[in-house]
């Protein structure tokens, strides 16, 4: 007869322990406020020139420079915070941006569209790095691994409703008031969200832990084979969301139901964030690769049923799939990161994988554009966006790193619980 108690079970992840941990509801909700500029600012652009004149091809050129100059901007801030901290990055980021687009419609009457260019790419670069900033605090508010990969999946899985919600917000003011208050709505939620976060002790006190001595020269390295060739891949999952974005405008056109536009999208997003919401609730005996590659794998099948040409019904429901299986593989993309990336530039490394991402859409967006009019070609490119990140994911494969390596120890400050107290 044995003695030996059988293994307590173990605990179940649940969300609210995730939010109940300090600071996380704070960071968390301050990142996505201070983010919804990246979701407004585009649409109320194009707005605010419509309304003063200016034709749609301007505002529409207006809003692409925006976007592209804040992800092109990613990963000088990201090595700007690993040397300087997150306080001395963000809020003048933030200032400068705010301050910006609040110019934009003083400046535009009198300095004419080059000026107003000149204007959104300021603002454009100047975009706090919030993303890359929170997923460099996890490892110190959450010592947890459990938690954390909770956090992570909840994280990642609602950053598409910034692009639910932040257009939809700017519509809704431009109607009732005009695009200039909707542009200072934006800045204004932009500096309230960056300051929740900025002014909250896990920020202030945030600095990446320096490599030992004899790692000196590894610190000035970014270019480990396994992290280019997941930034590689992920610019295919970027062109897959690009090619999806101008399918569904081609889809309303053609159907003539404008709100397809809007609800594909939706849907895409929607079950990013289901499918975020169950990813994270569990725990996963595979490795961090293994994930990544099957859901990479899933990933692209879910894009297949599109090429039968669905009718609208079909075709939203359909996108639910893929969308679920985003979190996964950019969560999955994250944990590898942080594996793969030398102590001191873990931020840097997490804006090159955003700004691969976004570089992708660009990529996947103007194509479509192009392409728009042939039904299945359109209804292709995302299938082909996730079908070249998985071919470069299986190649990748030998150089990510494996399971249990979601953060190195040593990297980042030590829990707060265990330093500082809360100011």
């Amino acid at each position: 007869m044995s003695l030996t108690a059988p293994p307590a079970p173990t605990p179940r992840i649940t969300y609210g322990a995730v939010l109940g941990s300090p600071y996380v509801a704070r960071l968390l909700g301050g990142t996505l406020t201070g983010r919804l500029p990246n979701g407004m600012a585009p649409v109320a652009i194009v707005l605010w020139v419509t309304a003063t004149g200016g034709s749609i091809a301007f505002g529409g050129l207006l809003s692409a420079l925006y976007g592209l100059a804040s992800s092109v901007a990613q990963p000088v801030k990201g090595r700007l915070m690993d040397r300087h901290g997150q306080s001395a990055v963000h809020l003048p980021a933030a200032l400068l941006n705010s301050a910006l687009l609040v110019a934009l419609p003083l400046a535009g009457p009198h300095g004419g569209p080059a000026l107003a260019t000149a204007i959104v790419v300021a603002a454009g670069l100047t975009t706090p790095p919030l993303e890359a900033g929170l997923r460099a605090l996890w490892p110190s508010v959450l010592p947890n691994p459990r938690l954390r990969h909770a956090a992570l999946a909840l994280d990642t899985g609602t950053q598409g409703v910034l692009y639910i919600v932040g257009p939809l917000l700017v519509v809704a003011l431009a109607s009732a008031y005009g695009p200039s208050l909707a542009l200072d709505v934006t800045t204004v939620l932009g500096l309230v969200g960056t300051a929740a976060v900025v002014f909250a002790p896990p920020s202030r006190r945030w600095r990446p832990a320096r490599p030992a001595s004899g790692d000196a020269g590894r610190v000035r390295r970014l270019t480990s084979p396994g992290l280019v060739l997941l930034f590689i891949s992920l610019t295919g999952v970027g062109f897959a969301i690009g090619g999806m974005n101008v399918w569904a405008i081609a889809m309303a056109e053609r159907h003539g139901q404008d709100m397809l536009s809007g609800i594909i999208p939706a849907a895409f997003s929607t079950g990013s964030f289901l499918g975020g919401l169950v990813y994270g609730r569990r725990s996963w005996a595979s490795s961090t690769t293994g994930r990544l590659v099957t859901a990479g794998a899933v990933f692209l099948a879910g894009w297949l049923p599109l090429l039968a040409l669905l009718g609208p019904s079909a075709a939203t429901v359909a996108v639910v799939v893929p969308g679920a299986l985003l979190t996964v593989v950019v969560a999955c993309a994250y944990q590898s990161t942080d594996a793969l990336a030398p102590a001191g530039r873990t931020s840097e490394a997490y804006a090159w994988l955003i700004l691969s991402i976004g570089v992708g859409q660009s990529a996947g967006t103007a194509l479509a554009g192009r392409l728009a009019e042939h039904a299945l070609a359109g209804a292709a490119l995302p299938a082909a966006g996730a079908a070249f990140a998985l071919t470069v994911l299986l190649g990748a494969r030998p150089h990510l790193a494996p399971a249990g390596h979601f953060a190195r120890r040593g990297r980042h400050r030590r829990p707060l619980s265990g330093r500082h107290k809360a100011s």
